[in-house]
């Protein structure tokens, strides 16, 4: 590549972890060294904790040797794109009346910039984007198309 040329993909960083609960807190600290610098980070290690936490809760890689990935790059336009991969399972709605739980994807939706999931009971990736503060969003072409996801169009939302 010469000099000063721009590459045509986003750096990358990615780490699997063991899917156990004292796993969150090394996926933050990966996080908080890869996004050093950039000024959403807080906001992109707080919803990658949330994605962690439901993969190690909720997901098939809670079974014994399983694990979640979490990758993190920057995009066009200063954007971060945060994700976490596992090794899936069914999405199945919780009922949740402590009032404790429940939260996290609603957290994602308002932190992020963009956010969505894909995959199937194989594997599930949830990511969010991130953009830097100040800068509005891009305008959206069609009706609804770069929206923040609902939690009502999660098939089962409440993993």
């Amino acid at each position: 590549m010469a000099a000063g040329a721009v590459s045509p993909l986003p750096l990358t960083s990615a780490r699997a972890f063991p899917a156990r609960a004292d796993q969150i807190g090394e996926a933050r600290k990966f996080l908080a060294q890869v996004l050093d610098g950039f000024p959403a980070a807080d906001d992109a290690i707080l919803c990658a904790s949330e994605l962690v936490t439901n993969s190690v809760s909720h997901s098939n890689s809670r079974r014994p040797g399983g694990v979640f990935t979490v990758r993190a790059g920057m995009r066009p336009g200063g954007r971060v794109r945060v994700e976490v991969e596992d090794q899936g399972g069914a999405w199945t709605q919780q009922v949740c009346t402590d009032g404790q739980h429940g939260r996290g994807l609603l957290i994602v939706g308002r932190l992020a910039r963009d956010w969505g999931i894909g995959g199937s009971q194989a594997g599930w990736v949830v990511w969010c984007e991130f953009g830097r503060p100040g800068r509005p969003p891009p305008s959206r072409v069609a009706a609804g198309a770069g929206e923040p996801s609902s939690v009502d169009s999660v098939p089962g939302y409440g993993r």
